[in-house]
C-alpha cells in the first residue's frame, strides 16, 4: 500500500516579515507531532534551481526582461517540483515551501506588470492541478518591511522602490481574500505573538485536514 499522499504547506510575504524565523517554528511544530518535514525555498531547493535564483536576484547583473524573469522563475519551479516537492509529498511528507506561486502573481504578476493569463498558463503547465494545501501569509505594512532591511546587503528585488512592494502587498491581500487557503497573520507584531498566532492557524488546519 502506498504512503498517504503528504501536505503542501506555503509560507508567503515581502521582505523583511521574518518567514525564515517562522518556516522553521512551522517545521518544529509539525515535527513534534511526529510528522516527517522538508523544508524548502523558492526560486531554489534543488542545484539547478539554485542556480537559476543567483541569476535573479543578483543586484548588478544585466537588467533582466520581465517575461525573461517570468521564465526563468517557472524554469526553477518545474525542476523544484521535479526534484524536491512532488517525491517528498508522494513519500508522505509535509513540505513547508518559502514562496510559492503566490509570489510570482505578486512579484511578476502585480510587481513587474506581467499578465495575470500569462503567469496562468505557465501554472496549469508547470504544476498542472498540484497547489499548496495551505498558505500563510505573513502581512507587515510596507514601511516597516523596508526598515526591517535597510541594514543588510539587498538583493535585485529588495532594491525595489515602496510603490513596488506596495503593489505586491496589495496582490497578496486579493488573493488571500479570494482563496482559502490562505491564512493572513500579522507579522507587525512582536515575534512570540506572530508564533502563537501561527500556531492557532496550524491548529486549525491540523483539525480540519
Amino acid at each position: 500500500m502506498s504512503a498517504p499522499r503528504g501536505r503542501f504547506i506555503t509560507v508567503e510575504g515581502s521582505e523583511g516579515v521574518g518567514k525564515t524565523t517562522n518556516i522553521a517554528h512551522i517545521a518544529t511544530l509539525l515535527r513534534a507531532r511526529g510528522l516527517t518535514v522538508v523544508t524548502t525555498r523558492e526560486p531554489g531547493g534543488t542545484p539547478l534551481a539554485e542556480a537559476i535564483r543567483r541569476l535573479l536576484l543578483e543586484p548588478d547583473g544585466e537588467a533582466i526582461d520581465p517575461l525573461a524573469e517570468l521564465l526563468l522563475v517557472f524554469a526553477a519551479r518545474a525542476q523544484h517540483l521535479a526534484g524536491i516537492i512532488r517525491p517528498a509529498l508522494a513519500r508522505g511528507d509535509w513540505v513547508v515551501c518559502d514562496r510559492f506561486t503566490d509570489a510570482t502573481y505578486a512579484y511578476q504578476g502585480a510587481g513587474r506588470g506581467v499578465d495575470d493569463a500569462q503567469i496562468g498558463e505557465l501554472e496549469t503547465l508547470v504544476q498542472g492541478d498540484l497547489e499548496p494545501d495551505l498558505t500563510l501569509y505573513l502581512d507587515v505594512p510596507v514601511a516597516t518591511a523596508l526598515r526591517r532591511i535597510r541594514d543588510r546587503t539587498l538583493d535585485r528585488f529588495e532594491r525595489e522602490q515602496a510603490v513596488f512592494f506596495e503593489r505586491v502587498r496589495a496582490c497578496y491581500l486579493g488573493r488571500a481574500a479570494r482563496h482559502r487557503r490562505f491564512r493572513v497573520i500579522d507579522a507587525a507584531r512582536p515575534l512570540l505573538e506572530v508564533g502563537a498566532a501561527i500556531n492557532d492557524a496550524m491548529e486549525d488546519f491540523l483539525r480540519d485536514g
